[in-house]
């Protein structure tokens, strides 16, 4: 049974003006759109919402033709750059704002969770707004009596009950938030990236009552996060957004990997000048460059099982002993895999102002085919000299490794580190 559809939707804005700007304006869209029920006079074509880019109209698509359904049950992950249309398609569903076209359609009770006080009275205690949202949800007082006890254990909240909500953390009013949503019986759950904002032990708690709505009980589930790993374990099927328009839509893992490939540049050789960089550093060394080459120093496409030469280029700018470099390799999901430090075969590494180069050898990359991240570490004798974390990316492609004739499942690929083994069966 299809629990949510969306049919060509599509929510454009103007932008710096609330109306058209004028008062006849607004009334003629009034008359016609609520009146007559025809389109938006005054829509206009506008253009992509890419926020990074001035452009030549005022008008933009936060979200432009999306069309998908999700059967009851499901728990879709719904992933995405910064803007690129994640909370507007979930404010359209809670019907926070109205789509400029299209049509929506859901079925049962919307518990929505889109940002920290949504929904919130801040003069009122939290008991008071347990009440008002359940209110609101079409609960009766005795319904919600009997689900109180459950909610104000779960969030945690209880000594605060009767406190005004505007004395309550933004941790403290996600958590009697989230516990409200979820334990109030809706059909349908919108959660939207608040989670971030509390602490581990309640993201733990939250994500488990998640999965307990939609497995236990049936119930359909909406989640917006940058937390790849949370939507990876939460869901089975992730939506990607990009500047207002579906990416991508299939297995969550596919739709991971095809969000992450979007954000980071992979090839043989990469520019590390311009990459952010992670904490404090000293700058006394600064990468600037990294290449995967073979052992003529020929450029090449990582291999699983094959030769790979990983060559740093990095500025040094002053006299520098006793110092390391390091690289780590991790899953798309951030699991650590790899590790590989100068320091472990090298007793002392000095350098001299200007650039150098140094490479990692390894004989046969033990990592089944896919897409990898790589961070890099410098340190001297005062700390962390340059941190490069996990934002540059390593395709590797699939061989056979133990030299079988075949490879390791390909439910294994991107994940796992491969290594020499015999078996002895009787």
């Amino acid at each position: 049974m299809t629990a949510i559809e969306f049919e060509n939707i599509s929510k454009q804005y103007r932008l710096g003006l609330v109306s058209t700007g004028t008062l006849s304006h607004d009334l003629n869209r009034f008359w016609q759109t609520k009146v007559l029920r025809r389109d938006d006079p005054y829509l206009k074509v506008g253009e992509t919402n890419d926020r990074a880019h001035k452009g030549n109209s005022d008008y933009v698509w936060a979200l432009k033709d999306i069309n998908f359904k999700v059967e009851q049950g499901d728990v879709v992950g719904i992933i995405g750059r910064n803007g690129a249309g994640k909370s507007t398609l979930l404010k359209l569903l809670s019907r926070v704002t109205a789509p400029t076209t299209g049509i929506i359609r859901a079925r049962g009770r919307i518990a929505s969770l889109l940002e920290v006080g949504t929904g919130f009275h801040p003069e009122m205690t939290g008991r008071e707004n347990i009440y008002m949202n359940g209110a609101i949800m079409g609960m009766n007082r005795s319904e919600i009596t009997r689900k109180l006890d459950e909610i104000v254990d779960f969030s945690g909240c209880e000594r605060y009950l009767d406190t005004p909500v505007k004395r309550y953390s933004s941790g403290m009013t996600v958590r009697l938030g989230f516990a409200i949503a979820a334990h109030l019986e809706p059909e349908i759950l919108v959660v939207d990236e608040v989670l971030a904002v509390g602490d581990a032990e309640f993201q733990k708690k939250a994500i488990g009552k998640m999965q307990d709505v939609s497995r236990g009980e049936g119930r359909t589930v909406l989640f917006v996060s940058h937390n790849m790993g949370a939507v990876k374990n939460l869901c089975k099927r992730g939506i990607v957004l990009d500047q207002g328009q579906v990416a991508f839509d299939g297995d969550v893992e596919d739709a991971i990997c095809h969000y992450q490939d979007a954000g980071m540049s992979s090839s043989t050789y990469k520019n590390l000048s311009s990459l952010p960089r992670s904490g404090k550093t000293s700058q006394s060394i600064t990468f600037s460059e990294i290449e995967f080459l073979d052992k003529k120093n020929n450029p090449i496409q990582p291999r699983c099982g094959q030769f790979l030469r990983i060559k740093l280029t990095f500025k040094v700018s002053s006299p520098i002993t006793n110092c390391n470099l390091a690289i780590g390799m991790r899953t798309l999901f951030g699991t650590p895999l790899l590790n590989f430090a100068a320091n472990t075969n090298k007793k002392s590494i000095s350098f001299s102002p200007g650039f150098h180069s140094a490479h990692c050898d390894i004989e046969k990359l033990p990592l089944t085919g896919g897409v990898y991240k790589l961070g890099l570490w410098a340190e001297d004798l005062n700390g962390c000299a340059d941190f490069i974390d996990n934002v540059i990316t390593m395709d590797v492609d699939d061989d056979d490794f133990f030299g079988h004739g075949k490879g390791p499942s390909k439910s294994l690929y991107g994940k796992i580190v491969l290594c020499e083994n015999s078996w002895e069966i009787q």
